[in-house]
């Protein structure tokens, strides 16, 4: 399965984009996790199924994560595709 890790940076805490990073992954079909680093910064992973319309709902999801949220200030986005067999069960918010 299609899986990226994500770090984004700039204001990002404290503006609602944990959430809205689930709100819009679930929108997209997307499943995951995205967590508040201590450095100020949001970390997370996306998969994805593996076909057309799970590549574009990953293309999608990083076009999106370089705007946030209308209350944050994203400055940088860092994107990587990873190995990962095992699934995840939905998209949450890590602590």
């Amino acid at each position: 399965m299609p899986t990226l890790s994500f770090r984004v940076t700039g204001r990002v805490q404290h503006v609602w984009f944990r959430g809205w990073t689930q709100m819009t992954a679930h929108s997209l079909g997307l499943t995951g996790w995205v967590r508040n680093m201590p450095d100020g910064s949001v970390e997370g992973c996306a998969q994805a199924a593996d076909d057309a319309r799970g590549h574009e709902a990953l293309k999608r999801f990083q076009d999106l994560l370089r705007q946030g949220p209308p209350s944050a200030l994203v400055c940088d986005v860092l994107v990587q595709r990873v190995d990962r067999a095992e699934a995840y069960n939905g998209f949450q918010v890590r602590m």
